[in-house]
């Protein structure tokens, strides 16, 4: 007997499976590329973003955990001391923007596969981990003193997901 794939079980084909395990580490990116840090910062940002993404694992949604779980076995499980390459996109506003039609996208499909309260679950998640990205590391300062613990672009990104996601 041939094992199905685990998003099989939710109505999703391949596709649309790669758009949800892909969207959370993608908003990751764009919440840290909202506005340019040092690598230190940056990479404090990965970690609570890699983290957050982690603690859905733990998730009473079937969904969000499912998603989680393939995404910490394809990247590392913090828990297990592993991080995410920094990535600086060429482009910070244009992949800003791909990621918020992604997320609408997501939205469209989630609202025509899964129950209201499994898509809530998952929109919700992915404006948790900006949350916890854009608050990771302050932005501004001179030597890591000072700043602004989330800056007006972070919180513009974060604001224009919740928007999009109804979140």
């Amino acid at each position: 007997m041939i094992e199905q794939p685990a998003y099989t079980g939710f109505g999703f084909s391949d596709e649309e499976w790669g758009l949800l395990v892909g969207l959370p580490q993608s908003v990751l990116t764009a919440a840290s590329a909202a506005e340019p840090d040092s690598a230190r910062r940056t990479m404090a940002e990965n970690a609570a973003g890699l983290e957050t993404i982690a603690t859905g694992r733990e998730s009473a949604s079937p969904l969000v955990a499912a998603v989680s779980g393939e995404i910490v076995s394809r990247v590392g499980d913090p828990e297990a001391g592993e991080e995410l390459p920094v990535i600086a996109p060429a482009d910070p506003r244009a992949m800003i923007e791909d990621v918020l039609n992604r997320a609408a996208s997501a939205a469209r499909l989630l609202a025509a596969k899964v129950d209201e309260g499994e898509a809530g679950a998952y929109k919700h998640w992915l404006v948790e981990i900006a949350e916890h990205v854009v608050g990771a590391a302050s932005s501004g300062g001179i030597l890591g003193l000072g700043g602004d613990q989330v800056s007006d672009s972070e919180r513009r990104f974060r604001d224009r997901l919740s928007e999009i996601l109804n979140d």
